[in-house]
This record gives structure tokens, C-alpha cells and sequence, in this order.
């Protein structure tokens, strides 16, 4: 089969396309043909040695795929071969290829509505979004939440999700058509957080009290405001730092306003509690299937052009998702 193969840790341009062996599977495994795989800014972040995990090398990157069950290990119980599926890896990786071996606990049948692009965009930003909300922020029907970086794929995915917990969204974009496009997915309002003092009018539109929760991936300046836009008993939700610049709290800021400042690592807690985060995915496809919402794939790319995909991911020219494919 063709992989993405990452030989030492370096700028993404080093990766290549290589022919690998397919292996033998072990008791409840199953082998996956995959159609789509998503890309992610750890992706590039791992590949280069600048991630808290440093995969052992030669490393596939790659976390979350969709596919066609091709064959089936022993003892596996609930699939079989032809069935259409979404696969989540462990740190591993292994998605940036034409196939993928993985145990069956670790793949999820899909409804025949779901596309293979948007099952693959479902496993790494719903999947964090929702253990965010739920299990980190304890989101509540009627509360505010405050999402940076709105149109980009995580931000689209907490927009959604935020939602359908029946929340009250505010998303903060950079441009016009990114604001008006979270707006097309269910944002109540959307601000500009390039402009100076835009903490101001995130308090004016909820009535002078602050947001009940601030979903951060992106760190730097807009953190700055977000941090001051919180109010009382609030959550301040640390997913990540795509702006380039990890910012610092003044810690009598918490104190004074009495909110918390909670980190997100969402690939420890999946891989630690898998059960808890298989039933997050199951409720998430479920919410797909009833046409709550649908991933936005905004781009696709062919499995060989995965270097191009990742330098749009770490540019930060995309909005929703993006996607490797094989015919």
C-alpha cells in the first residue's frame, strides 16, 4: 500500500509517499480500505518533534479515517467485510495511507447518509469539542460560549456541538466571510476578534454578565480579550495555541472573577478512557444522522498531495475541515 511516511522529525516537506507491506492482523483487528482521511495541525506539530508525543519513527500520521471494512481478524464480532466505517487511531497514527489495521473497538459503523469526507472530519475536533464541553466544561442548556477561531475546523465543530447541548453561541473570526459563515452553522453572533477592545461587544450582547464558557484553540491575542470577556464562575477552555504564541495569566484574574481555567488534552483522556470517548463519537454520528449538522469539509486533497494539505492547515487558510482522499 502507499503511506505518508514521516523518517525523522523535520518541516513537513520531508515526508514521502512510499509503498509499505500490508501486515498480517491479529484477533480482532480489522483492515480498512480508506476513502478519506482528516488532517490536523498536530499532524504537522508531531512530524516536525514539536509535539508533547513524539511517535516513534518511521511514524504514518494520520488519526482519523473512513472507509470500507476489506477484511476481518478473529473474534471480531460486530463488522464485516463491506461495511461502510469511521476509524480513530491511538497516537499512532496511521491514516495518511490507502489502508489502515485496527482493533474493532476503534471503528464505528456509519448510516448510509454520511459521506466518507465527513465521517473522517467527525473523530479528532468533535471528538475534542464534545469531551471539552461536556466532560471539561460542563456546558448547561441557555449558557454562553465564547469560540475563538470559529471558522476553522475545530471552531465549526464547537459551534455545532455548543448547539446542540443547547447553548448560546458567540463566534469570534477574522474576516467578514468566515464570520458570516458561522453564522450559517448556527452561531447566534459572531464578532471580529482582530479589532482592539472586541471583549466589549462580546459583554453587550450578553447583557454586561460575560460568557459562561471560552473555547480557545488558538491563544496569542485573542486570548488577551477572551480572558476579560469571562464572567463570573466562568470556564476558560485551553485547547491550543495555532496562533504561533502561548500566552500568560495574571492569576489573581481567576480569583477576582471566579472562574476556572481548564486544560483540554483530548488524546490522553481518549486513549485512557476510551469507553467514555467512544460513547462521545457515537452521540456525535447520532446527531449527524438526525441532521443536527454536518462536518464542513472544505477541501480535499489526493493522498500524495498531503503536504500541501498540511501547509494549509498551518497557514491557517481554511475554513471547516480538510481532507486527504483515494480514488
Amino acid at each position: 500500500m502507499k503511506a505518508i511516511v514521516c523518517r525523522e522529525f523535520a518541516p513537513v516537506d520531508q515526508l514521502a509517499c512510499l509503498d509499505l507491506p500490508l501486515r498480517t492482523l491479529a484477533s480482532g483487528e480489522v483492515r480498512v480500505r480508506i476513502k478519506a482521511a482528516g488532517v490536523n495541525f498536530p499532524d504537522s506539530l508531531k512530524a516536525e518533534g514539536l509535539h508533547q508525543i513524539k511517535p516513534p519513527l518511521p511514524w504514518i500520521p494520520g488519526s482519523e479515517t473512513a472507509g470500507v471494512v476489506s477484511e476481518v481478524g478473529a473474534n471480531v464480532t460486530h463488522l464485516q467485510v463491506g461495511d461502510r466505517v469511521m476509524g480513530v487511531s491511538s497516537a499512532d497514527g496511521g491514516g495518511f495511507a490507502e489502508e489502515i489495521v485496527l482493533p474493532q473497538e476503534r471503528v464505528f459503523p456509519l448510516a448510509a447518509s454520511m459521506s466518507f469526507e465527513s465521517a473522517a472530519a467527525v473523530p479528532v475536533v468533535y471528538g475534542t469539542t464534545l469531551y471539552a464541553l461536556k466532560q471539561r466544561g460542563h456546558l448547561r442548556p441557555g449558557e454562553w460560549v465564547l469560540v475563538l477561531g470559529a471558522a476553522g475546523g475545530v471552531g465549526l465543530a464547537t459551534v455545532h456541538l455548543a448547539k446542540a447541548m443547547g447553548a448560546r453561541v458567540i463566534a469570534a473570526a477574522s474576516t467578514s466571510e468566515k464570520r458570516e459563515l458561522t453564522l450559517q452553522h448556527g452561531a447566534d453572533h459572531a464578532v471580529d476578534y482582530t479589532q482592539p477592545d472586541w471583549r466589549l461587544k462580546v459583554k453587550e450582547l450578553t447583557g454586561g454578565k460575560g460568557v459562561d464558557v471560552v473555547y480557545d484553540p488558538v491563544g496569542g491575542d485573542a486570548f488577551d480579550e477572551a480572558v476579560r470577556a469571562i464572567g463570573w464562575g466562568g470556564r476558560y477552555l485551553v485547547i491550543g495555541f495555532t496562533s504561533g504564541r502561548i500566552p500568560t495569566l495574571k492569576i489573581n484574574m481567576p480569583l477576582v472573577k471566579g472562574y476556572d481555567v481548564i486544560g483540554v488534552r483530548y488524546d490522553v483522556w481518549r486513549d485512557g478512557w476510551w469507553s467514555e470517548a467512544r460513547a462521545n463519537l457515537e452521540q456525535v454520528l447520532q446527531w449527524c444522522a438526525e441532521g443536527r449538522f454536518q462536518p464542513l469539509v472544505s477541501a480535499s486533497y489526493p493522498l500524495a498531495d498531503a503536504v500541501t494539505a498540511l501547509k494549509r492547515i498551518t497557514s491557517r487558510q481554511t475554513s471547516g475541515k480538510v481532507v486527504l482522499v483515494n480514488d
